[in-house]
């Protein structure tokens, strides 16, 4: 079984061969691997991919999620630095991002001629889980713990990239038929649209370091979210604890820069930074009281104590009424 597996593995990353575009190395030990799309890749949010390079083993695969979304031209993973393969790989492309810019987390643009320098990557996928499904719920809460909000980034870009394509569908609409009654027959038909409505973001993390690795995710849906369908929450756990007094002086000051600047002085993004753990007992309260009778998704892609903590919070809403969370665990 191993051996066919093994086999299998080889002839299809064989037919998905791809080009590295971009390679950056983010505070945290984090590698992200931006790479060209084959053709016949086709994938779903949430999915992940086995990756295999030849200069660190020619037999060892492994499983990272997908952060691109189904839309984009381009495949993107990121990879923190947890065992003894990724030390390899981070070791393997630092070597080729230790000359590149200062500040720009040693971004490296992969033209022609760095190409060739590049080691090579095999890719096979996707595969699924459970993420995959979140266009089934009425209502998303996605929780991510450091580099667990990997799975999630590529909902946030597919969700954003869809409202773009709505809303420019609807001026286009607009343009062409100005006046309601007129020639109803004769508009285009519309596309069928999201079930979500809402998505809630959480993503909490021990290093301010962190909010690089997906600075520009946060930028755009900020931007391009005319809607505020996506609503996004960083929280910093290393500061202070809750309470303390330190920390309600630093939310202060950031609370004011935002108003005044609309940047995060922590993050350096449009998206406020909290200080402390979430309390998820009040965020589910908040969102089952704003959605009443909606179906929610709740995916969470961390360590299994915060997953427990959340699974029974849904359990015990659930006996409450019609507002319904569901919820899911990524395998991490």
């Amino acid at each position: 079984l191993y051996a066919g597996e093994r086999t299998l593995r080889f002839f299809r990353s064989s037919l998905n061969t791809v080009h590295l575009l971009k390679v950056g190395i983010y505070p945290g030990n984090v590698l992200t691997l931006q790479m060209s799309k084959p053709p016949q890749f086709r994938y779903k949010s949430g999915q992940y991919m086995f990756v295999q390079c030849p200069a660190v083993s020619p037999f060892e695969w492994h499983p990272f999620s997908i952060t691109s979304a189904p839309g984009d031209d381009f495949l993107s993973i990121h990879i923190r630095k947890l065992g003894d393969w990724t030390q390899k790989l981070h070791r393997v492309f630092g070597q080729v991002c230790e000359d590149s810019e200062p500040g720009t987390s040693g971004l490296l643009r992969a033209d022609e001629a760095t190409q060739k320098s590049l080691p090579k990557l095999l890719i096979d996928g996707p595969y699924g889980a459970p993420a995959q499904d979140y266009h089934k719920y009425d209502v998303l809460l996605l929780v991510g713990l450091g580099i667990g909000a990997t799975p999630f980034i590529s909902i946030l870009k597919d969700l954003l990239n869809n409202l773009v394509k709505e809303e420019e569908e609807h001026e286009k609409t607009a343009d062409l038929y100005p006046i309601p009654d007129l020639n109803i027959d004769a508009s285009p038909r519309k596309k069928k649209p999201l079930r979500t409505t809402n998505a809630y973001f959480y993503w909490v993390t021990r290093e301010q370091g962190s909010f690089d690795w997906f600075k520009g995710v946060m930028n755009e849906v900020a931007e391009l979210d005319q809607r505020g369908v996506i609503e996004m929450h960083n929280y910093l756990t290393s500061v202070y604890e809750e309470g303390d007094a330190r920390s309600a002086l630093i939310t202060m000051v950031a609370a004011l820069n935002h108003a005044k600047n609309g940047v995060d002085i922590v993050s350096g993004t449009k998206v406020r930074t909290h200080f402390a753990k979430p309390n998820w007992k009040k965020v589910l309260s908040k969102i089952g009281s704003k959605h009443a009778n909606a179906r929610i998704g709740v995916f969470y892609c961390g360590a299994p104590i915060l997953a427990k903590e959340l699974k029974v919070l849904c359990n015990e809403y659930n006996q409450r009424g019609a507002t319904k969370f569901e919820f899911h665990k990524e395998h991490f």
